[in-house]
């Protein structure tokens, strides 16, 4: 956790542990392959959420026979989303999963041998950027892309290098009803840097959550970039803590280290539902959003089954499964016929930076939090 309070504690740490995973995957390779197990990029024996894998990954397969396992690298939904696929198709799913940073990492450190066929994760700027460089299938339209909402074609690049799946708010306004009252409590972004709240806030990082960087990208596009930075200042200035994931923030507000925080809307909602006393506002300007994607590696040796598995993330069957039965299961569907969760607040704006914009301005962006950390 950082504490923008003292600024004394560096994000150098988390860059530092971003080039670990990427020199440790360069020379290792390991966790992208085997037989229906799942495995975290760092090749460590749990998971992202921190429930421990059935076996270690093995090498990625190399066979050509497209009836094979196929790889996907996601963030989410790993528990479930290998056995929904195989019923629907027959295909069987071979799943690598971690955080946003640490999938990203082995994406780069595999570039010249990628051992994933398809990438599934809520980092859309990140995979705009992978297809720039040229590592996604392009100019492919999915048999079934007529599901799409007006505002999942909303996100569609012109070469078509990925699809939406889903999004969702990478922070709504959570607060703790022990401590802040309802008529005190923030109402839009902006309270953000209120005297009143010194120390109070926190929120997730933007360069290990996948969901964070989204969310600041929004404000840096909407404000552009001067302004952007001053509002971050001021939010820094007025004590704002910083920790490695949705996860730590919660933790945070259980324990009463903060008492506001931006949150992604998953995590609040769980909150809620399991008692905890917060309530969830959704800013009247809207709640930046995380699209969650899947792209193509382009030279995948399993271009059949990786397309059945993008049009099977297009179904709406299988996003009303994500959305009964899965773990980030708060979000906007993509395809029409849908239902969202019934408790999902009805007036939920979502709003999204630019993903060509915000993949050009990830890494200055990101750099400039590190930066503020030594200041």
């Amino acid at each position: 956790m950082i504490n923008y309070a003292s600024r004394k504690t560096r994000w150098a740490g988390t860059l530092l542990l971003s080039a670990m995973f990427a020199f440790t995957a360069a020379c290792g390779n390991n966790g992208a392959g085997g037989n229906n197990t799942t495995g975290s990029p760092s090749n460590q024996p749990a998971n992202a959420s921190g429930s421990e894998a059935t076996n270690q990954a093995s090498n990625a397969p190399t066979s050509s026979d497209d009836k094979g396992s196929l790889t996907v690298y996601l963030n989410d939904f790993d528990s479930m989303i290998g056995p929904l696929f195989e019923e629907k198709t027959g295909y069987k799913l071979e799943v690598v999963v971690g955080n946003g940073a640490e999938i990203m990492s082995r994406v780069e450190a595999e570039k010249g041998n990628p051992h994933w066929d398809v990438l599934w994760i809520d980092a859309m700027p990140s995979v705009y950027g992978l297809g720039k460089s040229g590592q996604l299938l392009e100019d492919w339209t999915p048999d079934n892309a007529a599901n799409l909402t007006e505002f999942g074609k909303s996100f569609l690049t012109e070469k078509q290098w990925y699809v939406p799946t889903g999004a969702h708010a990478a922070g709504v306004i959570v607060y703790n009803t022990n401590n802040i009252k309802a008529e005190t409590a923030p109402k839009s972004w902006d309270d953000f840097d209120n005297a009143e709240y010194k120390g109070m806030i926190g929120m997730a990082d933007p360069a290990i959550a996948a969901p964070a960087y989204p969310f600041v990208a929004r404000f840096f596009q909407d404000k552009q970039m001067e302004p952007a930075k001053a509002f971050f200042t001021a939010l820094m200035d007025n004590g704002m803590k910083v920790y490695p994931k949705n996860p730590n923030v919660v933790k945070a507000l259980t324990a009463g280290e903060i008492s506001i925080a931006a949150l992604q809307e998953s995590n609040a909602y769980a909150m809620k539902n399991s008692g905890e006393p917060i309530e969830i506002v959704w800013p009247a300007e809207g709640a930046p959003a995380s699209v969650r994607v899947a792209a193509i590696q382009k030279d995948t040796q399993k271009l059949e089954a990786a397309k059945a598995f993008v049009e099977f993330l297009l179904d709406p069957a299988t996003q009303q499964a994500l959305i009964d039965e899965g773990d980030e299961s708060y979000f906007q569907p993509s395809v029409n016929g849908v239902n969202a969760k019934t408790d999902r607040a009805a007036d939920a704006k979502l709003v999204a930076a630019d993903a060509s914009w915000a993949s050009e301005n990830e890494a200055a962006i990101k750099q400039w939090f590190a930066d503020q950390s030594v200041k």
